[in-house]
């Protein structure tokens, strides 16, 4: 059975979600717990009622729409992503992959077709942890990977507490944040974010896993003083131990992989003032490879790195690890099923890792999981450039829907 999705709807439907929190460059800044969250989340509960779906809101936040099947006592199969987004982010990372299971619940329903397996569609809370780490939070609570008080107690830079804001916004629902059924397989749509793709011309892509990755951060402390009189070799300065460990951790990749990554994304020095030398700078690591081992060996050499800066510049040094997540294969069943559907569709294919986190892998130790890429022009993403043309969009979109429908007949 081929299922065709509406190429005209999911257009306009992603079109209308990105109005949300839509900025002025034709980017999105909606981040978790936001007041833009809160108006994307009603909406989304909408388009589940409308569709049919018995909409369900667990005690984190995550928000689920039920579809049942012709078989209740099959385990359900499950489809989503992410609503929220990055700081002046893009469009398409998350809110494609919750769109396109939408539309293809709307297909079904259209073409009066009952799948075997119940479907139920998922929107998972902060994802990208921008305001509240980790990244994966909502999908790792459900998981039973993070403790959910442990997440509900954390705190952004302006130390509003995620319990609170989560009940601002009205989406502290009284579902325990755990699996309420049993689950066949979970399946997520997303654009890849990298280049790959767009660099063989290719339609689709089979994500045959996630890489693993480390975060963390470093605060280096020392002193402040005045930048005029004191001379330099009377100085602790914090900046400058910093700055010698965030240029490592740029090089130290390239001693380690042909894939592995490292990036500081972000840096608060204080007092941060022009005429006071820095006493205290906080700053982050993370390092992403297939392979823990190298993971690993990054994150003790950005510690080593650290230590050595201190001890050059004369100051003290703390870290914090903030995440590890493993490399995750996906199933066969489901890298199967995306690639047999790419083939009916007659849509050119490749595999390939993905680079970046997403929630499928938390689900990955929970049942099989699958994910389909869709080109990402120039690679570009977290940043209002972001783009996939929506003839990617709807491929890869189209893909993802008989895939899910293959993996919901028995």
């Amino acid at each position: 059975m081929v299922v065709d999705i509406d190429r005209d709807r999911f257009v306009a439907t992603m079109q209308e979600q990105a109005e949300i929190g839509g900025t002025d460059d034709g980017g999105l800044h909606r981040l978790a717990f936001s007041d833009a969250d809160a108006e994307v989340r009603d909406w989304f509960a909408a388009q589940l009622t409308d569709a049919g779906l018995d909409v369900t809101i667990d005690e984190f936040g995550n928000m689920f729409g039920y579809r049942e099947g012709r078989r209740p006592d099959a385990g359900t199969v499950l489809l989503g992503s992410h609503l929220d987004s990055q700081p002046n982010g893009g469009i398409y990372d998350g809110a494609m992959g919750v769109v396109a299971a939408l539309e293809l619940v709307r297909a079904l329903n259209d073409a009066n077709i009952e799948t075997d397996h119940p479907i139920e569609i998922v929107n998972w809370t902060n994802e990208e942890g921008s305001r509240y780490q980790p990244g994966m939070q909502g999908s790792g609570v459900w998981a039973g990977t993070h403790d959910i008080e442990t997440e509900f107690a954390k705190t952004d830079t302006a130390g509003a507490v995620l319990e609170d804001e989560l009940e601002r916004i009205g989406y502290k629902g009284t579902v325990p944040a755990t699996p309420q059924r049993e689950y066949d397989s979970y399946l997520e749509l997303h654009i890849e974010q990298g280049p790959y793709l767009e660099a063989d011309d290719v339609d689709v892509g089979i994500v045959t896993g996630i890489v693993g990755f480390t975060w963390g951060a470093i605060t280096m402390h020392g002193e402040a003083d005045h930048s005029g009189p004191t001379p330099m070799h009377h100085r602790s300065d914090a900046l400058v131990a910093a700055a010698d460990v965030i240029t490592a951790i740029r090089r130290i990749p390239n001693s380690l992989g042909r894939r592995t990554v490292g990036t500081t994304g972000y840096i608060d020095a204080k007092p941060n003032s022009i005429n006071v030398i820095p006493e205290e700078v906080t700053f982050t690591w993370g390092f992403r490879d297939t392979d823990p081992a190298v993971i690993e060996a990054a994150r003790e050499r950005v510690l080593d790195e650290a230590e050595l800066a201190a001890e050059r510049e004369g100051v003290d040094v703390e870290y914090e690890d903030r995440m590890w997540a493993d490399p995750v294969q996906f199933a066969d069943a489901c890298t199967e099923a995306v690639g047999n559907a790419a083939d009916r569709l007659g849509y050119d294919s490749m595999r390939l890792f993905s680079g970046a986190g997403h929630d499928a892998t938390h689900m990955a130790d929970l049942m099989d999981t699958g994910m389909v890429f869709a080109r990402s022009e120039n690679g570009k993403s977290h940043n209002e450039s972001e783009f996939t043309s929506w003839d990617d969009c709807y491929r890869a979109a189209n893909t993802f829907a008989n895939a899910a429908v293959d993996l919901a007949t028995v």
